[in-house]
């Protein structure tokens, strides 16, 4: 376990910070206002992706005007080459979705894959619509679809290995104060 903090700690020192503490949180409240905006009076459900949409949702969730039912799930991905990935629910949404709006709230878009995993099993499930809201949306070429974005983003973050506001850095770091990237990577 020593090992484990003092690595950690080295990562962090030799880090690059993207995005200060404030600028996330300033995207988090402009991100507020416009989620706000646009579901004010659809009675949204609102779905957090497990483990890195935690800090993101639960700073979003009392900046939102209006009433919003908020739930979780957890959902992972690992590739197999011939599919290139499947989805692996660790906990699948209970709640009824039939003809209702829903968010789904996660800490990053990178290639999209789960995130868009997610929102088909939402559809199947009897959603009229979803929506994606992310903190980060990482810019390069590999997204799963090449028109792939969030309806509502936070921040664009150049393609680096990123950690902090719910990113991690092997399991570690989602608490860390900003958007930092991991040196090198």
């Amino acid at each position: 376990m020593p090992d484990t903090v003092a690595e950690m700690n080295q990562v962090m020192n030799e880090a690059d910070c993207l995005v200060s503490e404030q600028q996330v949180q300033d995207a988090i409240r402009a991100l507020a206002e416009t989620i706000t905006d646009r579901l004010k009076d659809s009675n949204p459900l609102l779905f957090c992706v497990m483990n890195g949409g935690l800090i993101l949702t639960g700073q979003l969730l009392p900046l939102l005007k209006f009433p919003v039912q908020a739930e979780y799930l957890h959902a992972t991905r690992y590739r197999q080459e011939t599919t290139g990935g499947i989805l692996e629910w660790k906990l699948s949404p209970d709640a009824d979705m039939q003809d209702r709006t829903v968010l789904i709230v996660d800490d990053i878009l990178d290639e999209g894959t789960t995130l868009c995993a997610i929102a088909d099993y939402c559809l199947a499930h009897g959603a009229k619509e979803v929506l994606t809201a992310v903190l980060v949306d990482k810019q390069h070429d590999r997204k799963a679809r090449p028109d792939l974005k969030a309806d509502f983003t936070g921040l664009e973050v150049e393609d680096r290995f990123l950690f902090g506001y719910g990113m991690d850095y092997k399991g570690y770091w989602r608490n860390a104060p900003g958007i930092y990237a991991v040196k090198g990577l």
